[in-house]
């Protein structure tokens, strides 16, 4: 930070107990990154790359439009220019939204690998496995992606978003059936999921101990 004076958050390289790098560094999710995730074909990401979410491991000190905040420092007068993070988030894209609120201030988000960290990925939720299995998604994090598609790019940018989305799963489906080498990424319930909370996008999450 005080090499880099622009710079208002850093990201250290996480990685796997035998030193595996994970994702780190990012781009923030649009409309266009959500076609992509679910249509999942390469043709579509290579022509598109400046769209796709997570972002190739650096070796090099880089910036970025967001880092994870497994591991990050903030520097103090980011807070004091956009406030905390949006408690209103249960878990997942709360740092992605502070992110952006920073980079509109002004401020850059660097990644710098030169600081290692071990990263238990998994330890606070089962998402990343559940996704994996193409298991049903806990709720809160469509509840959270649905208020950060609105806090950034309003209602219609939310409805896009789940069109897009909604169009890619559409793609890769067919494919998945035209195709017994392929298998799409959609997790159980998430045409209908995906809609959670999008006739009232800033409603209060429900949290996990109160599901039916």
């Amino acid at each position: 930070l005080k090499n880099n004076p622009e710079a208002g958050l850093v990201g250290a390289r996480l990685e796997w107990p035998d030193g595996k790098p994970q994702e780190s560094c990012f781009h923030f999710h649009t409309p266009v990154s959500e076609f992509l995730k679910a249509a999942s074909i390469g043709l579509f990401s290579r022509l598109l790359d400046r769209y796709i979410v997570a972002r190739p491991v650096a070796d090099s000190a880089e910036y970025y439009q967001w880092v994870s905040f497994a591991c990050v420092l903030i520097r103090g007068q980011v807070i004091k220019d956009v406030g905390l993070l949006d408690d209103k988030f249960f878990m997942y894209f709360e740092d992605v939204e502070f992110s952006y609120r920073a980079k509109k201030a002004g401020w850059k988000v660097i990644y710098q690998p030169n600081a290692h960290v071990v990263h238990l990925r998994g330890g606070s939720s089962p998402l990343k496995s559940q996704a994996q299995l193409r298991k049903k998604l806990p709720r809160y994090f469509y509840e959270s992606r649905t208020r950060y598609f609105y806090l950034l790019y309003g209602y219609w940018g939310l409805i896009l978003a789940n069109i897009a989305w909604s169009l890619g799963a559409a793609i890769s489906g067919l494919r998945e059936k035209l195709s017994k080498h392929y298998q799409s990424n959609t997790a159980k319930g998430q045409w209908r999921d995906t809609w959670i909370n999008f006739t009232n996008p800033l409603r209060a999450y429900i949290h996990p101990k109160d599901y039916d």
